[in-house]
């Protein structure tokens, strides 16, 4: 997984990482050295063929899955964790 920033953003990719060339990339280790270990970001889902959102760390690992948006944002906050938008 490769991680960069843009505009200040959080930015996760699948793809194998690339020699870091740029001040604005960052390696998945680097970002859990800054303390981003917790940051976590919601991807909508299907579970059973019921639409759900599950939340995910920084580095793609699964955390949790709630019924709603706003459960899993109120579970990202109660766990003192950064919600950051995926792209």
């Amino acid at each position: 997984m490769r991680v960069t920033t843009r505009n200040g953003r959080v930015l996760l990719h699948s793809e194998p990482a690339e020699p870091t060339t740029g001040p604005h990339m960052i390696s998945t280790g680097e970002l859990r050295g800054l303390g981003m270990e917790a940051v976590a970001y919601i991807r909508a889902v299907q579970v059973e063929g019921e639409d759900a959102f599950a939340i995910h760390a920084a580095d793609g690992t699964p955390l949790a899955v709630a019924e709603d948006r706003d459960d899993a944002v109120n579970a990202i906050v109660q766990h003192d964790m950064m919600l950051v938008p995926l792209h």
